[in-house]
Order: C-alpha cells, then structure tokens, then sequence
C-alpha cells in the first residue's frame, strides 16, 4: 500500500497547488514542485520514492509532452512563421548564451553549460498565455507572435537535445563520423515523423499514398473513427507512446516522440461525417488535457521538486548563481525578443517588449530537461541545478508581473492606430 499511500499524498498536494496558483495567477507547475519539495523535506515522502510512483512519472512526461504538441497544432502557427522566426531565433540564442556563459564561469563544464543553455531555451508559452488572457490580450498580435515563437523553440529546442544530451553524457565533443551519425539519426526520425504527419496520416483516396499497398485504408480520421471514435482518446496515447519509443529507439528521448506525436495530429481527423463539427476534437483535446495536466503529469514535476532536498548551506551556496543567471536571462531574453519582434516581427515598441516579457517563461520543456540532466543522467551538478530551478521561478514569477505592468504602455499605443 505504500504506492498508494504516496500517490494520494502527491494528488492531494497537487489540488493545494491548483488552488494556489488561482489565487496568485502563476502557473501551477511552480507549485507543484513546491510541494514536492515540502513533501519530501518534511519527511512525508521519501527521497526514494515508490517504483511505481516513478513509472507513473515517466509517463506523466510523455503525456505531458504530446499535450503540448497536440495543443500547438501545426497548422495554426504556420501562418504566421515569416513574422516570427526572428524571434524564435534571436530569442533561444540569447537566453541560450547567457545560460551557458553563467554557468561556464561558475563551474567550467562544458557538459554541464551545454544542458543549462539548452533547458532555458524554450519559453513557457502556457503561462504566457494565461497572463495574456488574464489581461485581455490573447488575441492581440503580440500574443500570437509569442505562440508561433515558442512552437518554434519548442521544437528547435527538442531537436538539440536529442542531439546534445549524448554529447553531453561523453563528456567530450565526438568526432566528425559520430556527429554525422548523430545528425543522421535527428534527420531520419524527424523524416519519418514528417512524412507521417504530411502524407500517410491525412491522405484520401485520391491521395498517391492511397496507391501504395497496405495504406489505402490507413489514415488517422479512419483510424479515429474506430468504434464511432470511442477510443479516440486510447488511440491517440498509443501513438504517442509508440513514437516515444521510436525515439528512444533512435537514441532520443521518449517525450521528444510524444511531442512530434502530438503536433502532427490535426482537427479535422475528428471531423468523423464531414460536418466540419469539431465537437469530438474539443471532447478529445479536454480528456487528453485532463489526464495530462490534472492527475498524472503533475506527478512528474511533484517528483521533480522532491529533488530539492534543502539544506542551509547549498541554499547559501547557490544565491549568487541565481541572482546573476536570473538577471542575464532576463536581460538577455527581453532584449532578444523584443529587437526581433521589433525588426523582423514587424511590431512598434510597446508591442515588442510586451512580446520580449511574455517570453520570459520557463515551465514543461525546461523542467524536462532539467529532468533529463539532473535526475536520468546526473550531468547536472546538484548546485547548477537548483540554481536553474530557482532561476525558473523568479522568471515565471516576472512573467505576469510585467505584462501587467507594460499593459498600459501597449493599449496606449494601440490606441493611436500602431500595432
């Protein structure tokens, strides 16, 4: 009983968080692993936890992460690409650079600077987004900026890490012949994901996929019609684990599968009668959200925090480290996004910066990452990370408190006609 026992403990916490991170407008991953590291430091979870709390994590990731890929949506975001590429760009190679030199100087390890740079890359488009909503500004230009930029990090940062993360568990740069293998493999896997996504999952009869044997009858709308679409849900967390474990077949890991997986799934394969009624994609989309973001994959980030075992000294020890990656990752982030929103974004100033603050963020992917260093391969020393999880905080925490912050700045000017 002592699996169940720590699981009604991490959800019961996990409903502690939701309501906190209500009354506080903050995400509620930063809550989540609060409480796993007040659990754990209370002694109310072990710093071991149960086999099987630990499996229900690691699904938790994959589930987590082909949520986030089934939210972008491929197709919406391709749109609006050209205007925001730059700030895709500009805005992972900043945040990446000042990630990498911070922890260069503190610890002077190549591996250990790599898997910093890569884990502040991407930005938290989630809680971005709720603090646009929270004040009016989901559907102004800058919001839809920051989406397509983040779905682009996303995926730029994804593609790193499958290439980085054995890199970095060498400990030294390979030769030409294994970083030709390496990238061979990157460009296989996301092949054959792009050609699913593009050709074999969405086909028709008139389709020349159609034409090859054994695929006339093979596409994700019949698929998802199986039993009148009943087992949606169900079909769709088996691709996601079995490209999860095409890539980690592939030497990648899991949750980079389950993302792709979840980015090439398209609205209209739940169109079941052509009525263009998608009123079994949004049932779909609530379930997998639900088991995603309410009961399984916040298990991952409750574990997460219970790594934080805090101790005086090490608290002591890493305050310098935060503040100075804290303030170069927000300088660094802002500046980044805001001159490539301004320059190749094709928006005025007030709405550059609003986009340079609303990219500050750093939720799913980050921690995942984190997760993948620290916690999978021990590349992370235990102060380089807390000093990135802390760091991660004080930028989420910056998230909402800036954007309510320069909202009048960019109504204002708005307000004479500029976006």
């Amino acid at each position: 009983m002592e699996a169940f026992e720590q699981l009604a403990l991490i959800w019961a916490g996990v409903l502690v968080a939701v309501w906190a991170a209500k009354h506080t407008r903050l995400t509620p991953v930063l809550y989540y692993l609060a409480v796993g590291a007040i659990l754990v430091n209370a002694g109310l979870l072990p710093e071991t936890p149960h086999e099987f709390i630990r499996g229900f994590a690691e699904i938790g990731i994959l589930l987590i992460m082909f949520a986030i890929g089934f939210e972008e949506q491929a197709n919406n975001f391709i749109a609006s690409m050209r205007r925001s590429w730059g700030i895709a760009l500009f805005g992972a190679i900043a945040p990446f650079a000042a990630a990498y030199a911070v922890t260069w100087y503190f610890w002077q390890n190549f591996a250990v600077a790599l898997m910093a740079g890569l884990a502040m890359t991407a930005t938290a488009v989630s809680l971005t987004m709720v603090a646009l909503k929270a004040e009016g500004l989901a559907a102004s230009p800058p919001a839809t900026r920051i989406m397509t930029s983040a779905v682009l990090d996303d995926i730029g940062s994804l593609a790193l890490v499958a290439i980085m993360v054995p890199i970095a568990k060498g400990g030294d740069f390979p030769g030409a012949v294994d970083l030709l293998i390496m990238i061979g493999k990157v460009v296989v896997f996301f092949s054959i994901v792009t050609v699913l996504g593009n050709w074999v999952f969405p086909h028709d009869s008139k389709s020349w996929v159609a034409r090859i044997p054994g695929l006339r009858y093979f596409n994700m709308r019949g698929i998802l019609r199986f039993e009148k679409g009943e087992y949606a849900v169900l079909i769709l967390l088996l691709l996601a684990m079995v490209t999860g474990l095409t890539a980690h077949a592939f030497g990648f890991h899991p949750a980079v599968g389950a993302y792709m997986a979840g980015l090439i799934i398209r609205e209209e394969y739940f169109d079941y009668d052509d009525t263009r009624d998608l009123a079994a994609y949004r049932d779909v989309k609530r379930l997998v959200d639900n088991v995603a973001f309410s009961w399984i994959g916040p298990v991952f980030f409750v574990l997460l925090g219970a790594h934080l075992i805090f101790t005086w000294e090490t608290f002591v020890a890493v305050i310098p480290q935060t503040v100075i990656l804290t303030v170069a990752l927000f300088v660094s982030q802002v500046a980044s996004a805001a001159l490539a929103a301004r320059y190749t974004g094709g928006l005025a100033f007030a709405g550059s910066m609003l986009v340079g603050f609303g990219m500050l963020g750093r939720a799913e992917l980050a921690f995942v990452v984190l997760d993948i260093a620290y916690v999978q391969n021990r590349i992370l020393p235990e102060e380089t990370f807390y000093a990135l999880m802390f760091s991660c905080f004080w930028l989420n925490v910056a998230v909402p408190l800036t954007i309510r912050w320069w909202k009048p700045y960019y109504q204002k000017e708005v307000g004479f006609g500029t976006t």
